[in-house]
């Protein structure tokens, strides 16, 4: 039962920070494409973990510490909207699965696809 909270919980305060992210005036992170991939909130709501993944790599250093420093206001301003008893301590991590997928992808489509299938039985 508590698990189906807080995986409503963790769908809520993706969609929050993610619209919530446009609101941020810092350049770092309103010059970079980011993405929240995933949710993680202990089951006392104290601590989120939020996964986001970028579009460009070269940006991802700023984007992280912009992102630290923009925490405060995005814990308020979720604790505002989500109308929770504790705003979630927000905790960054970096997702590198969309990035390492779009680079297997690459790889897939530069293999030769004219091989012929050898019968050898």
């Amino acid at each position: 039962m508590a698990s189906n909270r807080i995986n409503r919980i963790n769908e809520e305060i993706q969609k929050e920070l993610s619209s919530l992210l446009r609101t941020v005036k810092d350049p770092r992170v309103q010059d970079t494409m980011i993405s929240i991939t995933r949710v993680e909130t202990t089951p006392d709501l104290r601590y989120t973990k939020v996964y986001v993944s970028f579009l460009q790599e070269e940006r991802v250093k700023d984007a992280m510490a912009g992102l630290k420093s923009a925490g405060g206001y995005l814990r308020r301003e979720l604790g505002r909207n989500l109308q929770l008893r504790y705003a979630p301590e927000i905790v960054w991590s970096l997702d590198d699965s969309i990035t390492y997928g779009a680079k297997m992808l690459k790889l897939i489509n530069s293999l030769e696809t004219g091989h012929e299938e050898t019968d050898e039985s």
